[in-house]
């Protein structure tokens, strides 16, 4: 008997970079009874397209969504699990027989899974870099692990920090620093979050969301005065791979 072929793909702007394919086919030609499935990138330039491919690609079976789509696919969603509503942003979607599109979260997971080997007694409060979908995804995970925070943008709010605020007390008060925003992704590698990187001690942890390159501008600096460091790979595995198992729950 012929097994029905299966179509999962990713969903954002300029993905070339994206190691989601290259992830997944790899498992799909490993993992015995995976052999019907296929991982592709849907490239986008407006949100606007998606229906288009999803009626269009008929064998298609769950999407993973990236920046800058987190936050605008959900309008054109007919449901949100609880974690997602409460998110408020999805990178997962299933797609069911009938074509109803049911929006998950598996970011906080990759992101919470990621960040537990690192935390020493002193990892109380954190900063995260960046206010867009990702970033409200590592907000819920840190809430889980009742680790206190804060956000940083270029603009100063009520209950934002900007970059030029962060100073050497906060710093000291602040010993996870997390960057949610795209900086130093490949090809861009020489960009980075615009901080005093000399600020960063052997006490801090610096997290970078960003996986390729697998060392950003933003992991070397922070080592460079003793930060521990870790790029976004293991939480793409993890939340990869709670993916995969929202696609096929009956």
């Amino acid at each position: 008997m012929k097994i029905k072929e299966k179509i999962y793909g990713l969903v954002g702007r300029n993905i070339h970079y994206s190691f989601s394919a290259t992830y997944f086919n790899k498992k799909f030609a490993e993992k015995k009874g995976t052999e019907n499935c296929t991982y592709v990138n849907f490239d986008i330039q407006n949100i606007s397209e998606l229906p288009g491919i999803i009626e269009n690609t008929k064998k298609l079976k769950g999407l993973n969504v990236t920046i800058p789509y987190k936050e605008e696919v959900i309008p054109l969603l007919h449901s949100l699990s609880k974690t997602a509503k409460v998110i408020g942003a999805v990178n997962t979607i299933k797609i069911s027989k009938d074509g109803t599109l049911k929006g998950y979260n598996t970011d906080h997971h990759g992101f919470k899974k990621a960040l537990q080997p690192l935390l020493q007694p002193h990892h109380t409060k954190a900063l995260i870099l960046g206010t867009g979908g990702a970033a409200k995804a590592v907000a819920y995970a840190l809430r889980k692990l009742k680790i206190e925070y804060d956000f940083v943008s270029r603009k100063e709010t009520d209950t934002v920090f900007s970059y030029d605020s962060l100073d050497n007390e906060i710093f000291s008060e602040y010993q996870i620093i997390i960057n949610t925003t795209p900086l130093g992704t490949f090809p861009a590698v020489e960009e980075c979050p615009p901080i005093d990187y000399s600020l960063f001690t052997d006490k801090h942890i610096a997290f970078d969301l960003v996986y390729n390159p697998s060392v950003t501008k933003f992991l070397r600096l922070a080592k460079a005065n003793g930060a521990v460091t870790e790029n976004g790979y293991a939480m793409l595995v993890h939340q990869a791979e709670k993916a995969w198992k929202i696609w096929n729950e009956k």
